[in-house]
């Protein structure tokens, strides 16, 4: 009797197995083979990789998903033509993406797939598209709205999104302000008592990714105290949320009595943090400092660059340097790359603003080495010379700077410039 049992359930398990082999192998089958541009792209990169454009001149590009057969969707900050998602393919197998479709009137940043829906984020809202079995959009202009009603100021308004394995979404929802001041960014100007805007922003709320018009009395202030996060991913290997944070600014023109301007360039730190329900890490009141290795009261908050915040709070798990603006991060899980980057974490530095009278610093895809869910060497930069220049003193001078990550069927890694809305494509050992 139970012999008769398992063989049955043996080959049926065979037969699913095969299905799946064959269906995984069809769409890799169909993405276009890596090969790079002589100059690699104009990229920096180590031994072994190589690097090309395989779109261009696309708008603001901002974070980008591909597909199981290797397309692409990309979140444009700015509608162009009236439209703010872009579909490409390869449809000829050239190595260069053609806009094939574009939809959705609003910009923004945060796009992702999961669970047979396309996910889009405008500043104020979330929506879903429902994608058919090549992941393309079936009817892209009726998009169902699962969120709506969120705070967007005039600084750190975009939204970016993230789905866990349990049906939840995870958004960001920035601080309108520097650091909760009474006069914002003012001279010597105080923080608001309490940071009333904490109740709604400056953190990240989670949502269910299935359920209609959402607002905020539907979602869960999952982490706050963050002051604003443009890159964020989900760690497969302990199941956790990871960010990146951007750091505050200002310490010198607004606390000139206290920083001077070397060291308002060059803290507070840009923060990976590990996030679990109910984590505070700190904003306003206080900020990380990597020479000293800890948080530190904030000026608005009675600091002197000295005095250590309180221990209610958390630390990061990696301190990167200041004003560098980390915007976007993803843990790497394909084959293409060596082992020592199987789920380590790349973080696109869109590059600086205020950095001055230092050079401004950024522009580049960092790595760091990750085992079992934590930092396992230092971090170190992947691929550089996106900005094209030697050293950049004024960030308008940049030609291109690196925003969105996305990993491809194949194990290639992709990156969006928000410049001239450059997509570029990193493989492996290619030639070998």
């Amino acid at each position: 009797m139970r012999k008769k049992t398992i063989i049955p359930l043996f080959i049926g398990c065979l037969v699913i197995v095969g299905i799946s082999f064959s269906f995984m192998n069809k769409h890799k089958n169909d993405v276009t083979p890596f090969k790079p541009d002589a100059d690699n792209a104009g990229l920096k990169l180590p031994v072994g990789f190589g690097a090309n454009k395989v779109a261009d001149n696309l708008g603001k590009a901002r974070h980008i998903v591909i597909t199981k057969d290797g397309s692409i969707y990309i979140k444009l900050m700015k509608v162009v033509d009236g439209k703010g998602i872009l579909f490409l393919q390869d449809k000829d197998k050239d190595g260069k993406y053609e806009v094939q479709t574009a939809f959705c009137n609003y910009g923004g940043t945060g796009i992702t797939i999961k669970n047979g829906y396309l996910y889009a984020s405008s500043d104020k809202e979330v929506f879903r598209y429902k994608l058919d079995e090549n992941e393309q959009v079936i009817d892209p202009a009726n998009p169902e709205k699962i969120i709506t009603g969120l705070l967007a100021g005039r600084q750190h308004q975009t939204k970016s999104i993230l789905l866990d394995h349990e049906d939840n979404i995870y958004v960001n929802i920035g601080a309108p302000t520097n650091s909760c001041q009474e006069n914002d960014r003012g001279l010597e100007s105080k923080g608001k008592v309490g940071c009333p805007i904490l109740d709604s922003a400056g953190g990240i709320w989670q949502f269910k990714a299935n359920k209609l018009n959402q607002s905020y009395a539907d979602g869960l202030r999952y982490a706050t105290g963050i002051r604003n996060v443009m890159g964020l991913d989900w760690n497969t290997q302990n199941n956790t949320l990871y960010v990146m944070q951007h750091g505050r600014d200002n310490l010198n023109s607004s606390w000139p009595k206290l920083f001077n301007t070397k060291q308002s360039a060059e803290i507070p730190a840009e923060a990976m943090y590990m996030i679990k329900k109910g984590d505070n890490a700190g904003w306003p009141y206080v900020y990380y400092d990597t020479y000293q290795n800890k948080n530190i009261l904030a000026p608005e908050y009675g600091g002197d660059g000295k005095k250590e915040g309180s221990k209610e709070f958390i630390n990061p798990i990696v301190a990167f340097p200041a004003h560098m603006a980390p915007n976007a991060l993803l843990f790497y899980t394909g084959n293409m790359f060596p082992e020592r980057y199987k789920q380590g974490a790349f973080v696109a530095f869109h590059g600086s603003w205020n950095r001055a009278p230092e050079k401004q610093a950024g522009y580049f895809v960092a790595f760091v080495p990750f085992k079992d869910g934590k930092p396992a060497g230092e971090w170190e930069v992947f691929a550089d010379g996106f900005s094209g220049l030697n050293e950049v003193m004024v960030p308008r001078e940049a030609l291109h700077r690196p925003c969105g990550l996305a990993q491809g069927p194949d194990g290639s890694l992709y990156v969006t410039d928000d410049v001239k809305g450059t997509v570029y494509r990193i493989g492996y050992n290619i030639n070998k």
